[in-house]
């Protein structure tokens, strides 16, 4: 009778360089994904920016005072601004609220706040949460407040809103629990709907919510019914900070939710990616559809 003891050395031995030959081959075709000309750029543009990002830093803890584009009226917009809102001109006024991610303040929407001026909307703004904020659904609460203020400065019944990385958590958990009637679409940049890896490094009470299955994110995977307000989700293949990756994607099935992807862009570049933003500015103009789509590769 043949038993498993009867198997040859040579086999087992055999099965151990085979595995290790496997192995050597997946990690060298990583490293080959990773040495791509667009991941080496995207890799280079993300230092460059983490560098001048943290000299505008102490300039972004300043709360920033709303003020509207004077240029209001269509006529007075270059001919590039009327085209772009050709379709719908009012889209240009409608207000647009950018919300920072944690550790951070509106200097990361240094970029792209200047980028939505110039492509034609009138009202840009950005919000500072407070660095002690340890619940999202207390940021989320204060950005209510907040919301409510812009609206009756502006006269607008609904903003846009633009969040990065936790930001978009935070204006989520606004959308999709809390109830608001003042937000028209949500716009995420490399924000961990589906949590990140990263969270399990730093036991503090607001990074344990990003972890998989926190109780805030299992109250974000409830049924959302009645909520009806569009989401983008921009993710990136090269987003350090949202691991894994695809956790940058909204899926909730009641959400009408479209994912866009983008390559070789990093967590810290999404907000200034020239691909980004006009992917955001179409967004927020009307030019992108509002049903759930699959993603969207953004070169």
């Amino acid at each position: 009778m043949t038993t498993s003891a009867s198997v040859p050395a040579w086999h087992g031995a055999s099965s151990v360089v085979a595995n290790g030959v496997s192995g050597v081959a997946g990690a060298a075709r990583t490293l080959r994904s990773l040495c791509t000309p667009a991941t080496l750029t995207g890799g280079l543009t993300e230092l460059a920016w983490v560098s001048a990002h943290a000299l505008l830093w102490p300039l972004g803890t300043r709360a920033e005072t709303p003020v509207a584009d004077e240029r209001i009226r269509p006529e007075w917009q270059p001919p590039a601004v009327r085209a772009f809102f050709a379709a719908d001109p009012l889209a240009a006024r409608v207000p647009v609220v950018l919300v920072h991610g944690m550790v951070d303040n509106r200097s990361i929407f240094t970029v792209m706040s200047r980028s939505l001026r110039r492509r034609g909307f009138t009202s840009v703004s950005t919000w500072n949460y407070s660095p002690l904020v340890q619940d999202v659904r207390v940021a989320a609460d204060q950005l209510a407040r907040h919301l409510e203020q812009i609206c009756e400065q502006t006269g607008h019944e609904r903003v846009h809103l633009v969040g990065h990385s936790l930001g978009g958590i935070v204006a989520r958990y606004l959308v999709q629990c809390a109830g608001t009637e003042r937000v028209a679409s949500l716009t995420t940049l490399g924000s961990p709907h589906g949590g990140t890896l990263w969270a399990h490094a730093v036991p503090t009470p607001l990074i344990r919510q990003l972890r998989s299955g926190s109780d805030l994110l299992a109250e974000l995977g409830r049924p959302a019914p009645g909520v009806d307000i569009p989401v983008t989700a921009v993710y990136s293949d090269l987003d350090q900070m949202v691991l894994p990756i695809v956790h940058g994607r909204c899926d909730h099935p009641d959400l009408r939710a479209r994912n866009v992807l983008v390559h070789g862009v990093g967590h810290m570049s999404l907000p200034i990616h020239r691909a980004v933003v006009d992917e955001v500015a179409a967004t927020l103009a009307g030019h992108r559809s509002t049903d759930r789509s699959t993603d969207v590769v953004a070169a």
